[in-house]
């Protein structure tokens, strides 16, 4: 193992370097369930090191419902996601039918939901507003670690995308004013585990990854108005993975996880540019860039990485030319982290950590096992030269970024966390299954 130091100089670097063209507002904030450059990575961000339930929490705001969205962040406001159980009984003539096509390990509810969009005050925790976007009876079950609001949502500054998947894709403005809404259907997801919907804004489109058991689809929506511009039919199962959306050449590419094949297409027209085979079934981890390539990973029943260029074209196959291949320590739920060139994930769900060099695909930290936690869902969060990862039972470790395991403090909550820790600014958010904390250290200390 290399031990070498690996710092904030290195991530402040490769942040400047890497998000050239974003602007101060995109930076400042976290707009996409993955931060402003898709990566885990906040490079404007420097929270808190130590915290637990009473200690360093600026507001503790309760959320109805369930939900394993992650909060996103522009400006004042936080936005996130939730499904509440109502006690309305459907009636038999208003119970959806199933399709018996699809086998099903859970059984769908007799209730209606409301699916809920919430906005509130990041000073305060105070709600600003609260739209219920549809109120229907899910045709599915869920996993019981699952919920009906796991996608994230996202905003372009202007306007906040959300999608709750068979329950509608909605535009409202930071107002909370409704602009549009479109029903793409009912997803029949594997045995109906559940669904977790986040779009992708990049100017003028919304992409949104529609995988299921049958007529699995990438919609590219008009941003301003929901209109279809096209569609991309894939030869997909389920999977739960968001597209990443990326400049190479002068052109712009939509790159989306799947069994079958990575895919990338061209965001203008939905046309396929590449494609290349590798992973698991049931890819959840979301790709992300590194340098030219774009490295995707999958973790359930087996392990998968692959760096491929961008500048591919073609069916890359198995034994196509890529950067490298990796076949150990790879995630299942979580997306993994970007510092610098250092790939932060754990294995399947478990607690052990892999720090992979993103240039070589090469491990300098093999399955290390992390103490003082324990199963993952929410994916790890960069910032200061730390890396924060948050485990099922609300408890993070936080590392020093390098290529050795050095944590600098393990911090309980006490309450269950599935959502991914959020680093804007001088403060950490985050959602779990009663109430979105707000985690800062106060001024002066």
């Amino acid at each position: 193992m290399t031990r070498a130091p690996f710092g904030l100089a290195l991530l402040l670097a490769c942040g400047a370097a890497t998000a050239a063209d974003l602007d101060a507002d995109t930076l400042a904030n976290w707009h996409h369930w993955r931060g402003p450059l898709a990566d885990g990575s906040a490079p404007k961000a420097d929270p808190p090191v130590k915290w637990d339930a009473t200690t360093n929490v600026r507001w503790k705001a309760a959320i109805p419902g369930k939900g394993s969205s992650t909060p996103v962040v522009w400006g004042d406001r936080v936005f996130v996601l939730t499904a509440v159980k109502t006690d309305r009984r459907a009636k038999p003539d208003e119970l959806p039918k199933p399709d018996p096509r699809f086998p099903t390990k859970t059984e769908p509810p007799a209730h209606f939901y409301r699916f809920v969009v919430l906005c509130l005050d990041r000073n305060t925790g105070k709600t600003v507003w609260e739209r219920v976007a549809a109120e229907r009876v899910p045709h599915e079950g869920a996993h019981e670690t699952h919920s009906y609001a796991a996608g994230s949502p996202t905003t372009d500054g202007k306007f906040l995308y959300a999608s709750f998947g068979s329950f509608g894709t909605y535009c409202y403005d930071l107002d909370g004013n409704p602009k549009w809404a479109r029903d793409l259907g009912p997803l029949h997801t594997r045995l109906g585990w559940g669904e977790a919907v986040t779009p992708v804004v990049h100017g003028t489109s919304l992409l949104v990854n529609y995988d299921q058991e049958a007529d699995a689809a990438l919609y590219c929506l008009d941003a301003a108005t929901g209109k279809t511009r096209w569609v991309a039919r894939r030869d997909e199962k389920t999977t739960w993975s968001t597209p990443l959306v990326v400049e190479h050449g002068g052109k712009t590419q939509v790159v989306a996880n799947g069994t079958t094949r990575v895919r990338s297409y061209d965001l203008e027209t939905g046309a396929l540019v590449w494609e290349c085979g590798g992973m698991t079934v049931n890819p959840i981890p979301s790709p992300l860039k590194v340098g030219d390539a774009v490295v995707c990973v999958s973790g359930y029943k087996g392990a998968a990485a692959v760096s491929v260029p961008l500048a591919s074209t073609g069916d890359l196959g198995l034994k196509g030319k890529v950067n490298w291949r990796a076949a150990s320590g790879t995630p299942y739920v979580p997306s993994p982290a970007l510092v610098g060139d250092r790939l932060y994930f754990t294995e399947r769900n478990e607690n052990l950590l892999t720090v992979l060099n993103a240039k070589t695909g090469k491990a300098v930290v093999d399955r290390e096992r992390l103490p003082g936690v324990k199963s993952f869902y929410g994916s790890p969060a960069a910032a200061a030269g730390r890396v924060y990862l948050t485990d099922r039972t609300g408890t993070t470790v936080v590392l020093k970024a390098g290529d050795a395991v050095e944590v600098l403090a393990t911090n309980r909550l006490g309450e269950p966390v599935d959502a991914s820790p959020v680093p804007v600014g001088r403060q950490l958010f985050l959602r779990g299954e009663k109430h979105l904390y707000c985690i800062e250290e106060p001024t002066g200390r």
